[in-house]
Parts: C-alpha cells; sequence; structure tokens
C-alpha cells in the first residue's frame, strides 16, 4: 500500500531537488525562463508517449517550481 502512494512521489521529490539545484545556481530571471519553456513543451510529449507517459511529472515539476522560483524572484526585485 505504501509503495502505491509513494510511486507518483518520487517524480515530484526528484524535480523538487533538480529544481533546488537550480536554485543554489542563483540563476537570472532568463535562465530560469530557459528551464520552463522545455519542461513545458516536454510534458505533453511524454504524456502521449506510451513509455515515458510513467516519468510525465519529472519535466511538469520542474516547469512549476521553476515558475515559483520566477514569482519569488519577481517579488523580491519589484
Amino acid at each position: 500500500m505504501v509503495q502505491r502512494v509513494l510511486e507518483s512521489g518520487w517524480g515530484a521529490i526528484l524535480s523538487g531537488l533538480v529544481a533546488l539545484g537550480l536554485a543554489y545556481a542563483d540563476l537570472s530571471v532568463d535562465a530560469w525562463r530557459a528551464v520552463i519553456v522545455p519542461g513545458l513543451l516536454l510534458t505533453p510529449v511524454m504524456l502521449y508517449h506510451k513509455r515515458l507517459r510513467h516519468f510525465v511529472l519529472l519535466p511538469s515539476g520542474i516547469a512549476l517550481i521553476g515558475g515559483i522560483m520566477l514569482v519569488v524572484m519577481n517579488v523580491k526585485l519589484g
């Protein structure tokens, strides 16, 4: 039962760790946009692919966290 619950959780945790590593790299706003765009483009491609469908949380999670980072950076700068 616990394994079933954690099956989708690893994708969110792994993408969160990647985004955390990128956050410590002190990326600019343009670099964050360059991270978000491939994540948004890969999400539907992976969703419709038979084998890659199971990993769809990786690019979408990175894009989501990248968008959150952009909002945080905009609040800080503005």
